[in-house]
């Protein structure tokens, strides 16, 4: 039989340290998986040039998935096993806003979506990208202060005609949507342990394979210019209970 494609990859929370409500998760826009089963292999010399036996010691089974679409339960399901917090804290970059001509030079940010301001993230020139500094009170050209959402600036910086003339950016929360995952540190050894299963058909043809019981041993989440942000996910198996490790099925 053959095989083809990346296949169909779930974990399902099993025990350790589970979050609340564990449930079972499809690595979304699933990339490619890998499972490395390795031996250690220790040999017998006598006076010759090869071993006069071999024995295979322990043995390490490990995987990594790297999947597209991230949704926050999964990750705290599978690698963190902690508290699942809702509403989205949201980030504007570069705003486009205008120094007002009259005093006080305040820009109140009203931010999307109905959202509260949470915090600033800075601001700079639109025409030549400097950033300005914050300062406490009464800003020079060039700086500016914040007292909530409320952005004040010098009126040497005010702008021309009401055009734009600075980039704002800043932090908000939205209470309605989104999840957040609020990680805290705990003691060594806290993690959720979970189960995988990979399924995989081909021409009518399946190969699953089951993982008893794993625990996650790494989250990598990186960025690239003109490219889609593609989580890699590595875990650890090991044997559950009742002394159970893989199971791997397969029409032939």
């Amino acid at each position: 039989m053959f095989e083809f494609g990346s296949g169909t990859l779930f974990g399902f929370p099993s025990g350790g340290n589970t979050a609340a409500n564990p449930t079972p998760m499809q690595f979304g826009t699933l990339q490619d998986v890998s499972l490395d089963i390795s031996g250690d292999v220790k040999q017998l010399f006598g006076q010759r040039q090869f071993p006069e036996a071999v024995a295979r010691g322990k043995i390490k089974l490990g995987g990594k998935a790297k999947f597209a679409r991230i949704n926050g339960k999964m990750l705290n399901d599978l690698f963190f096993g902690q508290t699942l917090g809702a509403g989205m804290k949201g980030v504007a970059v570069d705003e486009p806003h205008a120094v007002p001509a009259i005093s006080p030079f305040t820009v109140t940010i009203t931010p999307p979506n109905a959202g509260t301001f949470f915090s600033d993230q800075g601001v700079r020139y639109i025409a030549t990208g400097i950033p300005l500094t914050r300062v406490a009170t009464a800003p020079a050209v060039g700086q500016y202060s914040l007292a909530g959402a409320v952005y004040t600036f010098n009126t040497g910086d005010q702008a021309v005609g009401g055009v734009n003339n600075i980039l704002i950016s800043y932090s908000y929360a939205l209470s309605a949507t989104g999840t957040q995952l609020n990680i805290t540190n705990q003691l060594m050894g806290f993690a959720p342990t979970f189960q995988v299963l990979l399924a995989t058909v081909y021409n009518s043809q399946q190969m699953n394979v089951l993982l008893y019981s794993a625990i996650a041993s790494k989250l990598n989440i990186v960025t690239k210019q003109e490219d889609f942000i593609i989580p890699e996910f590595d875990f650890e198996a090991f044997a559950n209970s009742a002394g159970q490790v893989i199971d791997i099925y397969s029409n032939e």
